[in-house]
């Protein structure tokens, strides 16, 4: 897929100084350090991992006796060195840190040299035997499911009496819809540098979103306690979701080589390596039936997700239950039911990836709307606005939530005005009556992604403030910074909250040291729970500073501290003009008066609970919305798709940086359209992937971004009871590229006047799109 690129008519706030966006700054002009960039002295070694060629095999006998003979080679470990527990998986223990006596996917790590070098590694990695004996693996989701090799028990959400609904609907539409795999293509790699310290400590510099995690499965493996091992993260060269979990098993491998040497250790996946050994997002195979009125009204929807878990669960089962909680989208379905199951095959773990199921659930309503408005002869648009949750009625999940904040309904008269959709609508119809091989289609689609994680007790976050009696600040926090900006968000809201400038506010790296058992830097929540435990420690030093400032000024006649602000690197009385004193100088006044300018602040996410048996509950502290309208044309020739435009009208409360959030929109949506359209990845008939690297994996480019690319944040749209009535923004864009996926469906259905349903599925790569137009001509 390819497009020409023009200038967007969305201008991003520019960055006038480091400081706007100081983090994604450092990203892109080279400033930055990552952890390859890092090195620990001379002593360092490099870390090798030598793992599996089958995709299921039995291990009879492994020999290294002569490759640990050879010149540079200082350690090699099996499973049976490990010290602590050979485990890693972070939920259910069902994934060995190394292989022992049966591999189970090609890329399963096996043994772990730590040599001089590169080349020492490989030329010991060569001598060394390994007898397998290759036992039956399963590569498909189909085949698993025949195999009834379910991973764990189904889950179900069911609201109403479906099968009674059907019976009293007008028309009824069945299918199936296949979702593939994507591969996260992060730019920095799997990467951990492991340092001993004194009285056997260790320092772990990981490219981790999950440092408390990374600290556990470490501990866990060498056997010893959490408060010997230091996890710290400075920032990730992007992960979305893929290193929330498998991060923790390249910090495990240098971890047990650094233990076992007493050296530091490197592990840095070159981009092969990567692609090969590591999960992606889970492919779905989902089946439904859906029933509705002769008008477009949906009376019934029935749904079985399947989700392809690799060899073991890692995140699946929470994966799975997002995509349940999602499967009704932006729309009220009386009468619902949702299975969801999870099956076993010979490929790596799949793992977390942006929208966390939620992708592979809501495409399945998406797709069923866009086959009843096809039966029905009418625009799926409008079908979608008639079905939309509602703001008073007609407003709770199939869960049990109710959509509260619904912008829905102003998102839609905004974006099909602004975005001109009908005059669109108009315009393709016209181009498709004069054109017989190129064909343009549009789409709208909405969306609505709850925000929290759904397992509750995730939903917290600490931090420490640290004020110096220069009126400078450091902030410590348990987010990762990976790009997206957490860090600027968070310097500015402690900037906010203390009445500062930002450029007295330094954040410093992520460590398990400072701030401990932290969550994940995840489910689009960094922000929220960190800025809100950022804002706790603010509030509890300024409570202090504010008696010191009543002690300093003498004047009985202020009832109480509400009446102090903190602003422009001042505090003073709202009242009463003139009675002001610097922030430097309040500091250390209370410095003198031994006040503590340290504050620990800490959050939990209040009013969220979900019952799993019953299917019943509030899982998300609240909803974020989104609406995109897209318009493709496709050659029906060589299936080339030209992407023209694509409009987007983005719910993120108060924005607490426009900037990142428009990038955020923008970048997700891209990555989106990667999904839906290009990233398919191939296997061969053993379960090897075939395209493990940037030339055969195809990425979206600068030439796949929308001709016309238009994002806008919605005004006037204050999100209660969240850090300063901001929203989330990393997952939710990412599904608008649905209206991609369908706009493109739209366009080769114009080959017949829309009369038949194409064969579809996604990604629809050039091939699918050839396919699918030459059943339409047969």
């Amino acid at each position: 897929m390819a497009a020409r690129k023009e200038n967007s008519r969305s201008k991003p706030e520019r960055m006038k100084s480091s400081s706007d966006h100081n983090s994604a700054v450092q990203h892109v002009s080279g400033e930055a350090n990552f952890i390859n960039d890092i090195s620990a002295g001379e002593k360092t070694l490099y870390g090798h991992i030598v793992y599996s060629p089958f995709a299921a095999a039995t291990i009879h006998s492994i020999n290294f006796e002569e490759a640990g003979g050879l010149p540079g080679i200082h350690a090699i470990l099996s499973a049976k060195d490990i010290p602590g527990e050979n485990q890693m998986g972070p939920v259910v223990k069902d994934e060995p840190c190394l292989a022992e006596d049966e591999v189970m996917f090609i890329g399963q790590a096996v043994l772990l040299i730590a040599a001089d070098s590169r080349r020492a590694a490989l030329a010991a990695e060569r001598k060394i035997k390994i007898e397998y004996r290759q036992t039956e693996a399963v590569h498909t989701l189909k085949d698993a499911i025949k195999k009834d090799l379910q991973l764990s028990s189904p889950r179900k959400i069911e609201t109403g009496d479906v099968d009674k609904a059907f019976e009293e609907c007008d028309h009824i539409r069945s299918g199936e819809l296949f979702t593939g795999p994507q591969e996260h293509w992060y730019l920095e790699t799997q990467t951990c540098l492991a340092i001993p310290a004194e009285r056997r400590e260790l320092k772990v510099l990981s490219s981790t979103q999950h440092p408390a995690e990374t600290q556990a499965i470490i501990s866990n493996v060498l056997g010893i306690s959490k408060n010997a091992i230091s996890v710290e993260v400075r920032r990730i060269g992007g992960a979305f979701g893929g290193k929330e979990t498998q991060a923790n098993h390249v910090a495990a491998w240098a971890s047990l080589l650094a233990w076992k040497t007493n050296c530091p250790v490197k592990i840095h996946l070159d981009r092969d390596t990567d692609q090969i050994i590591t999960g992606k997002r889970h492919p779905f195979l989902s089946y439904y039936k859906i029933g509705f009125t002769e008008e477009g009204q949906i009376k019934a929807f029935d749904v079985e997700l399947n989700a392809d878990a690799g060899s073991s669960t890692d995140l699946t089962n929470a994966i799975l239950e997002r995509a349940l909680f999602h499967v009704d989208n932006a729309y009220f379905i009386p009468n619902l039911k949702v299975v969801g199951r999870s099956w076993k095959t010979n490929k790596p773990s799949n793992t977390a990836f942006r929208g966390f199921g939620a992708p592979q659930g809501m495409v399945v309503i998406e797709q069923a709307i866009d086959r009843m408005a096809r039966f029905l002869g009418k625009d799926p648009a409008m079908i979608r606005k008639m079905n939309f949750y509602g703001e008073t009625n007609n407003n709770v999940t199939h869960y049990g939530e109710a959509v509260e904040n619904n912008r829905l309904h102003r998102l839609w008269d905004k974006l099909t005005e602004s975005s001109a959709y009908n005059d669109k609508k108009t315009a393709v119809q016209g181009f498709n009556r004069a054109n017989k091989y190129k064909k343009r289609g549009l789409a709208l689609t909405p969306v609505k992604f709850g925000i929290s994680f759904t397992t509750t007790f995730l939903n917290q976050a600490g931090a420490l403030v640290n004020i110096y009696t220069d009126g400078s600040v450091i902030v410590n926090h348990g987010g990762i910074e990976m790009g997206q900006g957490l860090h600027t968000k968070i310097r500015r809201i402690a900037a906010l909250e203390l009445g500062v400038d930002e450029e007295h506010i330094r954040i410093s790296p992520t460590c398990t040291d400072l701030v401990p058992n932290t969550s994940a830097t995840a489910a689009s929540s960094g922000a929220d729970i960190n800025g809100m435990a950022v804002k706790n420690a603010c509030s509890k030093l300024k409570s202090r500073l504010a008696d010191v400032f009543m002690e300093k000024i003498g004047d009985t006649s202020v009832p109480d501290k509400d009446h102090i602000r903190f602003k422009n690197n001042k505090v003073f009385l709202d009242k009463k003009k003139g009675i002001s004193i610097s922030f430097e100088e309040l500091v250390n006044t209370a410095y003198r008066e031994r006040i503590s300018l340290s504050a620990t602040g800490f959050y939990r996410t209040p009013d969220i609970h979900y019952d799993r048996e019953k299917g019943k509950g509030r899982p998300f502290h609240y909803f974020a919305f989104g609406m995109a309208v897209s318009m493709v044309e496709v050659d029906t020739l060589t299936g080339h798709v030209r992407l023209m435009s694509a409009d987007i009208l983005h719910d993120v409360g108060d924005s607490l940086h426009p900037s990142i959030n428009l990038g955020q929109i923008r970048g997700g949506f891209i990555q989106g359209v990667g999904w839906c359209t290009t990233e398919d990845i191939k296997y061969d008939a053993k379960g090897m992937m075939l395209n493990h690297s940037p030339d055969t994996y195809k990425i979206p480019t600068i030439m796949d971004i929308p001709e016309d690319f238009i994002v806008n944040l919605m005004d006037h749209v204050p999100n209660p009871n969240t850090i300063r009535k901001s929203k989330a923004v990393g997952e939710p864009p990412f599904m608008l590229a649905f209206s991609v996926w369908l706009a493109i469906k739209d366009a080769i259905s114009a080959i017949d006047g829309h009369k038949t349903e194409p064969e579809f599925s996604l990604p629809a790569t050039n091939e699918v799109i050839l396919q699918s137009v030459e059943k339409l001509r047969k």
